[in-house]
């Protein structure tokens, strides 16, 4: 950047700072919104105060008692809450965004920008990965037009939508693309393939290394080889971020390894939706707790996000052992047709898994809801447990779980009661804790309402500030918001997002506290949350009186190894995170 470029930005940051302070370079300035007389919740933790937020075109231009000059626009924020946009670090927006882009069930709880590649990412891809991912499409069908992760975020804020999006890059996908979905290990030359391509990635604007090691094929992945990824995005200032290769009987060496990737890649570590799975496990969570901080005070920076219900949501495959998936979904369904290897998958469902997370096992069948199914003919099971959908078609629930799978190609979906509320309640108020739906950005229409859904996709966030900080008090609601906005942009190395401040993207929603509340149960998940009314997304509203308005500002946010920043990423500079 020449010497003129940068007198240039800083004498812009020194005009936001004067106006920021009310000084007088502010006496002339126009705005194009003011967000007048609300209480002010800046995403800093700190106390709340009656004030102004002032917007001009994609920032925010002034944050205090009383925005000084004019403005195209008022807005008035009596009795509500106004706090930087919500940011919702574990998304599965992925496809939804594509065939509806106003992602209204998080639109309208105050999230502005969604989090996505909890292992599996948009990109990078190759020929056959986008065969395969084109035939497992589901209910929701789209071509495939991009071949990298930032090619596909890049899509959508081409194609219009009315969130931000970032992502991780999938070490799942990653691992796809020069291994297929072989239990192997990667050779020297195809490892160094694969970092390649999370830097490629990183430098194209992802977050960090993503990981779901509960699932095949990420289960096959070694810790060497998820360091040596890891150390890739590091590098690059990005972090690690991981569903954990257990949350339940082998919850705290998973933290371990957590913790270890943290260590010897140099990048910090996020727990994805951490939960104590099953009633044998829910005793843990004093030491897990106690694992966390352990690693924070010795200098790491590890966290954890989560949503707010006592019930998970993944495949209904993953009731089985991971073996049966070595290969893919075809080589699972190939051997499902084998009497043998079905009797020996009934029995291993039976018993505590070894070297696997055996969710059907902690839930039972009573435990288990079908919630996603694409078979038209299967479609009537929506709804019910595996046990009643046992009973239905007259054999062993293990049975119906794999008849299930098998007439569904492996693509059908379920929710797993798995933990306990007190935990839930508990971890709300941990201090290095953000939230994630876990979930798509959906509507209750259109091909919405083919199947059914997780109540996270519409009461995460609301359920948080209503039942939890208004009714609970399990914390403040400035603390709530701190953990909405500035701690997963701050995590994240986002330059411009997590505040409300001058000079930041003006992420803003207002909200009341108290009448936010989630309305989305496990029967009738597809309700929307009431509470927030207005929205507004790189300074342009998106929702006005609880009503989405259309617009499409949303766009593509950079990780900080982007090599458009000004200067280059830290990937060029060589800075690690």
């Amino acid at each position: 950047m020449s010497v003129f470029a940068k007198l240039r930005l800083a004498a812009g940051a020194c005009l936001l700072t004067v106006a920021a302070t009310g000084g007088s370079a502010a006496a002339a300035a126009e705005y194009d919104v003011v967000v007048r007389g609300g209480t002010i919740y800046d995403g800093s933790g700190g106390a709340p105060y009656a004030g102004d937020v002032a917007i001009k075109g994609d920032r925010i231009a002034y944050v205090g008692p009383k925005a000084p000059g004019a403005a195209a626009k008022y807005v008035d924020a009596s009795g509500l809450a106004v706090a930087p946009g919500f940011i919702n670090m574990l998304s599965w927006a992925t496809e939804s965004l594509i065939v509806d882009p106003r992602g209204q069930s998080d639109l309208r709880q105050g999230v502005t920008l969604e989090v996505m590649g909890e292992g599996w990412s948009m990109g990078p891809l190759n020929d056959e990965m986008k065969k395969l991912s084109v035939q497992r499409q589901g209910d929701i069908k789209y071509p495939i037009e991009w071949t990298t992760l930032g090619e596909y975020l890049g899509y959508l804020e081409k194609k219009g939508i009315a969130l931000n999006v970032a992502s991780f890059v999938g070490a799942t996908t990653v691992r796809q693309h020069e291994l297929g979905e072989r239990d192997v290990d990667p050779n020297a030359e195809q490892l160094q393939r694969m970092r390649a391509l999370v830097h490629k990635a990183m430098e194209e604007g992802a977050l960090g290394v993503g990981t779901s090691l509960i699932y095949p094929p990420a289960s096959f992945a070694e810790t060497d080889e998820l360091v040596a990824l890891t150390s890739e995005a590091a590098a690059c200032g990005g972090m690690y971020i991981s569903h954990m290769r257990s949350e339940g009987d082998r919850l705290l060496e998973s933290i371990d390894e957590l913790i270890e990737i943290s260590r010897r890649s140099g990048a910090p570590a996020e727990i994805y939706h951490l939960k104590q799975a099953g009633r044998a496990n829910w005793d843990k969570l004093d030491q897990a707790i106690a694992k966390v901080e352990a690693a924070r005070a010795s200098g790491l920076r590890i966290t954890a996000d989560m949503y707010t219900y006592t019930a998970g949501g993944t495949g209904l495959a993953a009731s089985m052992p991971p073996w049966v998936q070595d290969g893919g979904n075809e080589a699972m369904l190939a051997r499902l047709r084998d009497p043998e290897i079905v009797a020996r998958v009934k029995r291993e469902m039976l018993q505590p898994g070894k070297d696997w997370e055996n969710l059907y096992l902690h839930a039972g069948p009573e435990g288990v809801l079908l919630a996603n199914i694409t078979e038209p003919s299967l479609k009537p099971l929506i709804g019910k447990t595996v046990a009643e959908a046992a009973k239905i078609r007259g054999v062993s629930p293990e049975q119906a779980v794999i008849d299930i799978v098998m007439a569904d190609e492996g693509r059908t979906g379920a929710l797993y009661f798995l933990m306990k509320e007190d935990n839930v309640r508990r971890q709300t108020a941990l201090p290095w804790m953000s939230f994630g739906s876990d979930a798509e950005a959906a509507a209750p229409e259109g091909v919405f309402l083919k199947s059914s859904t997780h109540p996270r996709a519409y009461g995460n966030f609301a359920r948080l500030l209503g039942k939890y900080v208004r009714d609970e008090k399990t914390t403040s609601l400035a603390d709530a918001v701190r953990r909405l906005s500035s701690l997963p942009a701050g995590n994240l190395g986002l330059r411009d997002r997590g505040h409300l401040q001058a000079g930041m993207a003006a992420d803003v929603v207002l909200f009341d506290p108290g009448k936010i509340a989630d309305h989305a149960t496990f029967e009738k998940p597809m309700q929307y949350a009431t509470g927030v009314k207005d929205v507004f997304v790189n300074g342009t509203q998106v929702l006005k009186d609880g009503e989405p308005t259309g617009a499409t500002p949303g766009r593509f946010v950079k990780g900080p190894g982007w090599t458009g920043w000004p200067g280059g990423g830290a990937c060029r500079k060589g800075e690690r995170g």
